[in-house]
């Protein structure tokens, strides 16, 4: 179907939607659930926005596979959330911007809860050093995916998807932190 879809079929989009609904929907209520209790943003909502922003490309995108397609959801719907927050900063006219902030158990900074501001810099600024690390983290940590899952979808094999979560993350600990 994402095959289909990238040759413009309607047909196979519309057949496709319900059936990734699912996980789209758990990888949303993930990211919300390790957000603060005064959430605003719904998990249909931010789905519905990366929808948006997916179907509002310029250009058909062309799927490699369901990990490439789950990989490009999850950074879109990072990319709502990071807009989100700072759209709700900018409402306060001037007020500091509202931390979002990640689970424990996402979080690579033991002390102290980066928000999704703070994350999303600190691997834009990894990608700057190292483009596939970020990407492997933003697979890992925004995607959900598994190690496995994010070898596929990258071309990469296992054991180096496991140094560069491990490398990656001690970078960002390290930047947060500074």
């Amino acid at each position: 179907m994402l095959t289909q879809w990238s040759l413009g079929s309607q047909a196979a989009l519309a057949e496709l939607i319900p059936q990734v609904d699912r996980e789209l929907h758990a990888i949303a209520k993930a990211y919300l659930r390790r957000g603060r209790g005064n959430q605003t943003l719904q998990p249909t909502a931010l789905i519905n926005e990366a929808w948006l922003r997916l179907l509002g490309q310029s250009q058909a995108l062309r799927w490699e596979n369901r990990a490439h397609f789950f990989g490009i959801a999850a950074r879109l719907m990072r990319i709502v959330l990071v807009d989100h927050a700072r759209s709700r900063a900018a409402a306060k006219r001037g007020g500091t911007p509202e931390a979002v902030t990640l689970d424990e158990s996402m979080l690579l900074c033991p002390n102290r809860a980066p928000d999704v501001l703070e994350v999303s810099e600190a691997l834009d600024q990894l990608a700057k050093v190292d483009e596939r690390k970020a990407k492997v983290i933003e697979l890992r940590y925004f995607g959900g995916m598994d190690r496995e899952e994010i070898a596929t979808a990258l071309g990469l094999t296992v054991h180096t998807v496991k140094r560069d979560l491990r490398l990656g993350e001690a970078w960002l600990r390290r930047f947060l932190l500074s």
